[in-house]
């Protein structure tokens, strides 16, 4: 005889001999690229574009001073350091966006998480408030069949008076 499934039916309301079906499908490219780079991954990267146009602007500072030291010189320098600082400012600002990007897309992963945990728990209210249910409503049958009274009981269950 094999021992893959039971043949008799299940009391189990979640049916937890069912194999389970993953609630969103995984992307395993997007899971190998959401790797944490800890703390120091776009920082650094940002860091280094900074040092690099300082270095460009002092390189280019020390040949103006080196070479022609006029009026002419020091427009071509400004020339040189508007752009440089305009890519700089252009580069914090993308790398702030995709770090915005990021942490609302791990916000939003958590209170998906959340939210399926919360439907969790209230299927499992349910299945509990049915299973307690079955029972007073097994319990007050006996109770009638012995011959008992049971307003005790349907009143401590704070049914309606229809109810069973």
């Amino acid at each position: 005889m094999s021992e893959s499934a039971p043949t008799s039916p299940s009391l189990d309301p979640f049916d937890s001999s069912a194999p389970a079906a993953p609630n969103t499908p995984v992307d395993t490219a997007a899971a190998g690229a959401a790797r944490p780079r800890g703390p120091w991954g776009r920082d650094l990267r940002f860091m280094l574009v900074v040092l690099a146009a300082i270095v460009a602007l002092f390189l280019a500072f020390a040949l103006l001073v080196a070479f022609a030291p006029n009026g002419a010189a020091i427009s071509a320098l400004a020339i040189i350091a508007a752009p440089i600082a305009t890519m700089v400012a252009a580069y914090y600002g993308i790398s702030l966006a995709l770090k915005q990007v990021a942490d609302a897309r791990d916000a939003a992963e958590a209170a998906e998480s959340r939210a399926r945990a919360a439907e969790t728990s209230a299927r499992e209210s349910d299945a509990w408030a049915a299973q307690m249910e079955s029972g007073l409503r097994v319990a007050v049958a006996k109770l009638r069949d012995a011959g008992r009274d049971t307003s005790d009981v349907e009143r401590a269950a704070g049914t309606p008076d229809e109810f069973f």
